[in-house]
This record gives C-alpha cells, sequence and structure tokens, in this order.
C-alpha cells in the first residue's frame, strides 16, 4: 500500500498525457513509457507494458467518444487491423526477449525517427491539397458526424497503408509507439482524409491493436500495478477531455511540438543509454 501511495503524483500527470494525446491522436504509451522508464524508474520492458495497459484505457474512452460522435471511418479500420493486429502482438513478444539496454536504445531511435515523421508532416501540409492521390477508390467515402458535419473522400491505396500499419503496430508492441503516428500521418498526409476523421481512426485502430499486445505483455512479465493504479484513473479522465479539444487547437502547431517534445525525450533516453549524463 505505501508503494502504491508514494506514487500518487503519477495521477495528475497521466490526465495531461492522456488529454494531448487523444485530442492529436498520437500514442498515449509513447509519453507514458518514457515517463515510468525515466520518472518512476521501471525497467524497460516493464515501462513499456505499463504504457501500454495505460493507454489501453484511455484509447478505449477515447474510441467511445469517437464512435459517439460518428467520425471513425470503420472501413478504412478494418483494413489497417488485419495488419496491425498480429504486427503488434509480434512486437510486444520480442520486447520482453531484448534485453533492457538493447530496448532502451532501441525505444530512443525510434523517438528521433518519430519526431522526424512528424516536423516533416509540418512542412507538407500546405502542398498536400495539390495534385492527384495515387490509387484512390473510385466511390467516394462519406462519414456524417453527430454534429452535423460531412466528410467526402476517397481513400488512397491500402496496399502501402497497410504494410506501414503493420511496421508501426510492431513498433508499438516492441518500444509502444509508432502505430498512431504512422496511421495518422499517412491518412492525413498520403491519403488526405479530414484529419478529424483521420485521427478518430487512427485511435479506434490503435485501441483494438494495443489490447493484443497488452496480453502479450501481461503474460510475458510482471505488471507494474503501483504505477498503473494511479494512471489508469489519469488516461480516463483525460479521456473525456482530449477528444472533446480535437480539432480546437492547430494541428500544425500541435505537432510541431509534439516533434520537438519527442525529439528531446529520444536523445535523452539515448543520451542516459550511452551514460553521456553521468558525470552530471
Amino acid at each position: 500500500m505505501a508503494e502504491v501511495l508514494s506514487t500518487w503524483w503519477v495521477l495528475p500527470v497521466s490526465v495531461a498525457i492522456a488529454t494531448v494525446a487523444l485530442s492529436s491522436g498520437i500514442s498515449g504509451a509513447l509519453f507514458f513509457s518514457p515517463f515510468f522508464l525515466l520518472a518512476v524508474g521501471l525497467e524497460p520492458a516493464r515501462a513499456i507494458g505499463a504504457g501500454l495497459m495505460t493507454e489501453l484505457f484511455g484509447t478505449g474512452f477515447g474510441s467511445y467518444s469517437y464512435v459517439r460522435q460518428g467520425v471513425i471511418d470503420y472501413r478504412t479500420a478494418r483494413f489497417l487491423l488485419i495488419a496491425s493486429v498480429p504486427a503488434g502482438m509480434v512486437g510486444a513478444w520480442l520486447a520482453n526477449l531484448l534485453k533492457a539496454a538493447t530496448l532502451q536504445a532501441v525505444f530512443g531511435v525510434t523517438l528521433v525517427i518519430l519526431a522526424i515523421i512528424l516536423l516533416y508532416h509540418t512542412t507538407q501540409q500546405n502542398k498536400s491539397a495539390a495534385g492527384p492521390v495515387l490509387g484512390q477508390d473510385t466511390k467516394a467515402t462519406v462519414i456524417r458526424s453527430r454534429d452535423g458535419a460531412v466528410y467526402t473522400y476517397r481513400v488512397c491505396n491500402r496496399v502501402i497503408g497497410v504494410p506501414l500499419a503493420g511496421i508501426g503496430a510492431a513498433l508499438t508492441g516492441l518500444i509502444s509507439a509508432g502505430l498512431p503516428e504512422i496511421t495518422t500521418t499517412q491518412l492525413i498526409l498520403r491519403c488526405r482524409i479530414p484529419p478529424r476523421v483521420a485521427v478518430a481512426t487512427a485511435i479506434f485502430v490503435l485501441t483494438i491493436t494495443v489490447f493484443f499486445a497488452v496480453g502479450i505483455h501481461a503474460l510475458s512479465a510482471k505488471p507494474a500495478w503501483h504505477v498503473i493504479a494511479w494512471s489508469i484513473p489519469g488516461v480516463i479522465i483525460g479521456a473525456q477531455i482530449g477528444p472533446r479539444l480535437q480539432g480546437r487547437v492547430s494541428p500544425l502547431v500541435a505537432e510541431r511540438v509534439l516533434g520537438g517534445l519527442f525529439m528531446a525525450v529520444g536523445l535523452l533516453v539515448i543520451a542516459l543509454r550511452l551514460g553521456w549524463l553521468e558525470a552530471w
């Protein structure tokens, strides 16, 4: 009990993380895992498992909110899940096989790569409206939200999108980051799906994928219940706030801030792994 009470401060941090993640379509575990690793002091595999377990509750409630809003593209989600579910399970299995030092290094490098992807995305948004989209469906997809908004578009080539979802899911299972970042980016930038629909669809795909990945982590490592006891209530609260804020903050500003944050955290993880900060 004392161990649980000593980590009460995880609750307010979890509310903030879940709110930011669910309003931007970014993996909450991308924040939680380095937080559990660097601030709480968990081993890499336990930090990633705890991050995914926490994220599952946040994205689950977030997905429910998006379902109620009626802005999920279920047809696109079904295709992405074909690759993401098995790939996420394989990634989770590998996370518990790798040595802690190797897993930490992979985590740091991947954060830096994802930061570069996000920052590159911000430079391309103004260019995405011009020119044809290769491999579009001939039939338009129409999404009608509960608030009266109508979104019409043609989904682009799934031959590219599905493997990308698989790669992102494998990274999510392995280091708790990758699927929503890659999925949201490709749906908005490559397919030009409206951001509100793209974020909602990415969160929905992430929820189902993480559900299976968490099962693998739970079977392979001891969950950090003293941390999860605070982080889960935090993300449940944040899940009520995040979807309501989606679209109210400029996506360009949000992605630049998140990209810079991911870059900083990734470099910090790498620096700790290499021992560059030991002298400090």
